[in-house]
C-alpha cells in the first residue's frame, strides 16, 4: 500500500508540522490509545497494535534520523499521523533535521502498518514496513518463529536482590526515593521486580539503584531462548542413556520419590510416555495452573528427564520413576525473562521440587542465582544449559547451580556448545530421541537436553541416597563423572561427563550426613555501637559442607533470614526503643546443625520527637460540691500519650501537698474529723516525663 493511501503525505501538509521531536511536548498516560485515532486501519489491526502496546511487545528498537528509519526491518522513508501531547499532525517533514539528529523509538507492526513510540516523549507516529520475500525471508532466519524481534531485556523494569530484613514498604521506598515507580516482592523470597516510570532508562536506572547499600543487586531483567538446535534425523537411537550407564543405575534406583521441576513451554501431560509421571505444575507467565505446553520445547526437555521407564513404549528418560512439574517459564517462542526463571525456582523449591532443569541462558543472572541458593537451601539442585553459541562464557555463577556443557556419541564437546569455567559438568546432547508436543517422539540437539539429563542423573542419586545432602549430591556427580579434555575439570567438560551408575554407586558408598555445625560471626556493626535508622548488619559463616540459611535475632526474634552468600542483612531500628539490643546470628546447613555468633551489643539511638501533649487526670472521689465527714478516700486516675509508667503525681489540700506517686492511679485518706468546719479545696497534679502537667480540682465543704 502507498503511503499517499494512508494519509502519510511526503510533504508538508496544511495540518503537518516539521520540528524536531524533542522539542514536541510529551504524550501523558497511556499511548496504546493513540491507536483510536488512525480510523482508517481496519479495526483487527488497531486492536492487535493496541493489545501489543499495552504489554510492550515491540518488534525492534529504531532510530529516526533525517534520511529514515534505521533498524534490523526495512521501512520507507516517509513518517505521519503524529500524536504528541494533545496534538496531531498528519505528516511530518524532517528536512531541517541536523544530521547528527536521532530518536530511538520502539517499533510496533502488524503487517506493513507500523506505529513507532519514541523513548523520549513517547510520541507516536506511522511508519510503513517494506515486507519483499528476500527480506521477509531474511528477517524470520534471525527472529523466533511468528514473532517480531522482543527486545533483550524487559523495557520499564529491573530486578533486584534486596537485604533480608526490609519489609515491601521499605523496598517501595527505597526505590521510589531513587526515581522508581513501584517495587513488587517475589513470591516469599528477598527479590523484587521494580518497575520504572518510563521505558528506555532502564540502564542509568540500574547505577542509580545499584549504589544504594540495601540492595544487594541489580540488574536488567534479560529475556533468554531456550538452549535449542535444530534435529538430526540420522540419529535414530538413544546412544545417550548406554553412554552415561543410565541401565546399570536403573538397577538400583529410577528417581521413585523424587520430584522434579521443568521449568519451560510447560509439557503436554496427556503425551502417553509423560502422563503417569505428572504431577501439578505452575504457570508463571499467566499466573494460574494451565502448564500447557505452547512452544514444544519444554515436552522434548521433560522426556528426556523422566519419559516412564517399562511401559513397552517410546523413549525411556534418564529418571523414569521420578514425580513431573511443570512449570511454565517461557512464551509461545521459547523466551523467557530473568524474572520468571527466578520466579519459577522459588514455586518449585516451596512446592516440594528436589532436581530442577532450566534449559535456558540463566546461569549468569544474579535473581536466579539468588533463587538457586534457595532451593539449595530446601534441599534441591539446579541444573542450567550451557547454551548453544559455541563460545567460551566468562562470567561466573553459583555453586548451587550445576552448568552442562553437551556432548556427541563420540565424547566429544559438540561444535556449538557454549563452555567455560562455570561448566561443571558435560553431557549427551546430539540427536537425543524424546518425547515431542504432539504425543510422538524426535531426536533433537542441543545444551538443552545435556542439562536434564544431568538432572535425571541428580535424580537417581537422590532416590537411592534421599537422606544425603546439595553438596553431597553434587559431589556424587562431580567425583564420578569420566574425566574427558584435559585432566581434572576444565571449561570444556567441568567435573567431566555425567555417569549415572557411577554416581549412583558412589552415593551408594557415602557416609551418613554431617553432623558439624556452622562457624558465625557478626562483622558488622562492631560490638557497643551507637546504631539507627535502617542498619545494615553483614555476618561470616562457614560449614565444613555448606551454609544454607542465616537467620538474624534481635534480643532472641528472628527478624530477617537470608539463604545467599555473602550474609547481610538489614535491620529497622525504629520499631524498637532506645536503648541497648542484643544481636545474634544463626547459621544451620542442610543436615540441620546450627551455629550460632556471640551475642553482640548496640546501643539503638534514634531520634526522639518533642512530647508535648500534657497528662489527662481526673479526680474521681469526692466529687465537686460534695460535704464530707470522718475518713474521706480520695481517688485520682491519670494516663498520657507515653505511658502511665512515666507519670507523678501529687495531691493538694488548700494547696499543702498531702500525697504523691508514679504512675496512672493515687489514694489518700483524709480524716475530717482533725479539720475545721468550712470549704476546701482538693487539687490532683500529673505530670509527665517530658514536664507537661495537666490539674483537676473538687471543692468540698465540712460542716
Amino acid at each position: 500500500m502507498a503511503l499517499s493511501a494512508i494519509a502519510l503525505a511526503a510533504s508538508l501538509a496544511a495540518n503537518g508540522c516539521g520540528l524536531e521531536l524533542g522539542q514536541l511536548p510529551a504524550n501523558e498516560g497511556n499511548v496504546a490509545e493513540a491507536t483510536l485515532r488512525y480510523g482508517d486501519l481496519p479495526a483487527q489491526t488497531r486492536q492487535r497494535l493496541r493489545e501489543r502496546m499495552d504489554k510492550l511487545r515491540f518488534d525492534e528498537v529504531v532510530e529516526i534520523s533525517r534520511a529514515g528509519i534505521e533498524g534490523r526491518q526495512s521501512y520507507r522513508p516517509e513518517l505521519g499521523g503524529l500524536q504528541y501531547g494533545k496534538q496531531y499532525c498528519e505528516s511530518l517533514s524532517r528536512s531541517d533535521w541536523g544530521r547528527d539528529i536521532k530518536y530511538t523509538a520502539l517499533s510496533y507492526c502488524e503487517g506493513t502498518h507500523c506505529l513507532l513510540v519514541t523513548v523520549e516523549g513517547r510520541h507516536v507516529l506511522r511508519a510503513e514496513r517494506v515486507l519483499s520475500e528476500a527480506h521477509l525471508e531474511e528477517f524470520l532466519r534471525q527472529q523466533p518463529t511468528a514473532a517480531g524481534a522482543e527486545p533483550q531485556f524487559a523495557p520499564g523494569r529491573l530486578l533486584a536482590g534486596v537485604r533480608a530484613g526490609l519489609k515491601d514498604a521499605q523496598v517501595e521506598a527505597q526505590a521510589r526515593g531513587l526515581g522508581a515507580a513501584k517495587a513488587r516482592r517475589i513470591a516469599k523470597s528477598n527479590l523484587f521486580v521494580i518497575d520504572l516510570p518510563q521505558v528506555g532508562n532502564e540502564r542509568a536506572m540500574l547505577a542509580v539503584l545499584g549504589n544504594n547499600p540495601h540492595f544487594r543487586f541489580v540488574e536488567l531483567d534479560y529475556r533468554v531462548p531456550a538452549s535449542l538446535t535444530p534435529n538430526d534425523p540420522y540419529l535414530g537411537s538413544q546412544w545417550h542413556l548406554s553412554t552415561v550407564n543410565a541401565p546399570t543405575a536403573w538397577d538400583s534406583a529410577q528417581g521413585a520419590g523424587v520430584t522434579v521441576a521443568v521449568l519451560d513451554s510447560g509439557v503436554n501431560g496427556s503425551h502417553p510416555d509423560l502422563a503417569a509421571r505428572m504431577v501439578p505444575g505452575w504457570n508463571v507467565i499467566d499466573g494460574n495452573n494451565n502448564t500447557a505446553d505452547v512452544n514444544g520445547h519444554g515436552t522434548m526437555v521433560a522426556g528426556v528427564l523422566a519419559a516412564s521407564l517399562n511401559n513397552a513404549a517410546g523413549v525411556a528418560g534418564t529418571a523414569g520413576a521420578a514425580r513431573l512439574m511443570p512449570i511454565r517459564i517461557s512464551d509461545a517462542n521459547a523466551y523467557a525473562y530473568w524474572s520468571h526463571v527466578a520466579s519459577g525456582l522459588y514455586w518449585a523449591a516451596d512446592n516440594g521440587a528436589k532436581v530442577a532443569n532450566i534449559s535456558y541462558g540463566a546461569a549468569s543472572s544474579s535473581s536466579v542465582m539468588s533463587a538457586a541458593d534457595y532451593m539449595r537451601s530446601k534441599g534441591g539442585v539446579v541444573f542450567v544449559s550451557a547454551g548453544n553459541a559455541g563460545t567460551e562464557v566468562t562470567t561466573a555463577t553459583s555453586t548451587s547451580i550445576t552448568v552442562v556443557s553437551a556432548t556427541n556419541s563420540a565424547d566429544v564437546i559438540t561444535s556449538w556448545s557454549n563452555w567455560g569455567s562455570l561448566v561443571s559438568l558435560a553431557a549427551p546432547g546430539e540427536g537425543i530421541w524424546t518425547t515431542e508436543r504432539a504425543g510422538g517422539y524426535t531426536a533433537p540437539s542441543g545444551t538443552s537436553f545435556a542439562a536434564p539429563l544431568a538432572a535425571g542423573v541428580a535424580a537417581l542419586v537422590m532416590s537411592a541416597r534421599p537422606d544425603l545432602s546439595v553438596a553431597q549430591v553434587q559431589n556424587a556427580l562431580y567425583s564420578s563423572a569420566r574425566d574427558l579434555g584435559a585432566a581434572g575439570r576444565d571449561k570444556h567438560y567441568g567435573f567431566g561427563r555425567v555417569d549415572a551408575a557411577a554416581a549412583v554407586q558412589t552415593a551408594k558408598a557415602m557416609a551418613v550426613a554431617d553432623t558439624q555445625a556452622p562457624v558465625v560471626s557478626i562483622t558488622s556493626p562492631g560490638n557497643g555501637s551507637s546504631v539507627s535508622g535502617l542498619v545494615s548488619v553483614s555476618a561470616s559463616a562457614t560449614d565444613n559442607v555448606g551454609v544454607t540459611k542465616a537467620e538474624l535475632l534481635v534480643n532472641g526474634v528472628v527478624v530477617a533470614t537470608e539463604t545467599t552468600s555473602p550474609f547481610a542483612f538489614t535491620w529497622d531500628t525504629t520499631s524498637r526503643a532506645n536503648g541497648n539490643t542484643t544481636l545474634v546470628v544463626r547459621g544451620s546447613d542442610a543436615a540441620g546443625n546450627t551455629g550460632t555468633s556471640a551475642n553482640l551489643t548496640v546501643s539503638v539511638a534514634n531520634a526522639v520527637a518533642a512530647d508535648t501533649v500534657a497528662p489527662v487526670v481526673s479526680l474521681l472521689n469526692p466529687a465537686n460540691g460534695a460535704v464530707v465527714s470522718g475518713t474521706v478516700s480520695i481517688s485520682v486516675s491519670a494516663s498520657d500519650n507515653a505511658g502511665a509508667a512515666g507519670l507523678k503525681q501529687s495531691l493538694f489540700i488548700n494547696g499543702a501537698l498531702v500525697a504523691s506517686g508514679t504512675g496512672g492511679s493515687l489514694s489518700y485518706s483524709w480524716n475530717t474529723r482533725k479539720a475545721a468546719a468550712g470549704s476546701y479545696s482538693i487539687r490532683a497534679v500529673a505530670t509527665d516525663a517530658a514536664g507537661n502537667s495537666t490539674a483537676a480540682t473538687a471543692s468540698v465543704s465540712k460542716r
